[in-house]
């Protein structure tokens, strides 16, 4: 039987399309932040819970693009084809040194840790001479660097020379390491925190270390980039953009509702990585942004830079406007 729709049903279906079309019409006519982003990058997280309503909320349409990998994001970046991505500070200081107008303000402080599986019988970094190991991101990367740093210092060992390092793709780390190939794995927090679903144990955890390399709180990592020049003409929209990423945050941090509606797109395979992938966001989550993390970056810079120059580019300081000077909480 067809359903009889009275005349006050269809006032409230009226009523109901009248403030659809309205708001479809009001964020239409709102100006629009395109942003480059991973497939499969834990940035889309916190894009779903700003486009949930919170970019309206500050006056924009956020609009984001999904590119392949971290190569194809910056050279959207580089191309116009997006307004902001997320990306390291280091890479920003290199643009910057060659005269771009690149800008950065910190999205998160998560760093790495070397894994291992107690099987093992790795406990610190005492036990990794004669040992496989794994590293994503490459042999400049930062995390990388700060072991071997940390290794000299504490222990007297050239982990390059002391162990077999193998660089590979952050899954098939973990699958070598899962299958029993490697013996520890340096890799990325999302991988790591499913390595931790699985029993495995932290040896090194980049922030454990960093006070007894000279540095006295962590540098954030990663952030959302941007060009000066689009900040100068579109400033409350920058920083409307930037006040909707933060109280995304805020809403992460606390509400364990809004992770249930995420957990499609988090593809966590159990419930115990689900919990590990949502508390180890949680745990990268920064306070605010300011000059303290531009301090920090620029000590981690200058230690790097006397280990591994390439993995800083030869840089000996952060060049200025590294960090957006126009951005504070």
């Amino acid at each position: 039987m067809t359903p009889v729709i009275g005349r006050r049903g269809l006032m409230i279906g009226g009523a109901a399309l009248a403030a659809s079309a309205a708001g479809l019409a009001h964020a239409q006519d709102l100006p629009r932040v395109r942003v480059g982003t991973l497939q499969f990058g834990t940035v889309n997280w916190e894009i779903a819970v700003i486009r949930d309503g919170l970019d309206r909320g500050h006056g924009f349409v956020l609009d984001p693009l999904v590119l392949a990998d971290q190569d194809a994001t910056a050279i959207a970046f580089q191309a116009g084809e997006v307004d902001a991505i997320v990306t390291d500070w280091i890479w920003v200081a290199r643009q910057r040194d060659a005269g771009r107008d690149y800008t950065f303000v910190p999205w998160s402080l998560t760093v790495g840790a070397l894994m291992a599986d107690p099987k093992t019988g790795i406990r610190t970094i005492h036990h990794l001479p004669g040992k496989r190991l794994g590293v994503a991101g490459g042999a400049d990367d930062k995390s990388w660097v700060l072991i071997q740093a940390y290794a000299r210092k504490v222990a007297g060992i050239d982990l390059p020379r002391a162990a077999t390092v193998n660089f590979a793709a952050p899954p098939l780390l973990n699958q070598l390491a899962l299958r029993g190939d490697l013996d520890a794995v340096l890799n990325f927090w999302q991988f790591n925190a499913r390595l931790a679903a699985k029993g495995f144990q932290p040896v090194v955890e980049i922030a454990r270390i960093l006070p007894e390399l000279g540095l006295d709180r962590p540098p954030p990592l990663l952030g959302w980039v941007f060009r000066d020049s689009w900040a100068a003409q579109n400033s409350d929209l920058a920083r409307g953009f930037l006040d909707a990423s933060f109280a995304a945050k805020a809403v992460m941090k606390t509400d364990d509702a809004v992770w249930q509606r995420l957990r499609p797109e988090m593809k966590a395979e159990d419930e115990a990585v689900f919990a590990a992938l949502r508390d180890g966001y949680r745990a990268g989550i920064p306070s605010g942004a300011g000059p303290a993390d531009e301090a920090a970056a620029g000590a981690a810079l200058r230690l790097m830079a006397g280990i591994t120059p390439a993995a800083v580019g030869g840089l000996a300081a952060l060049p200025a406007g590294t960090f957006w000077p126009g951005y504070g909480r």
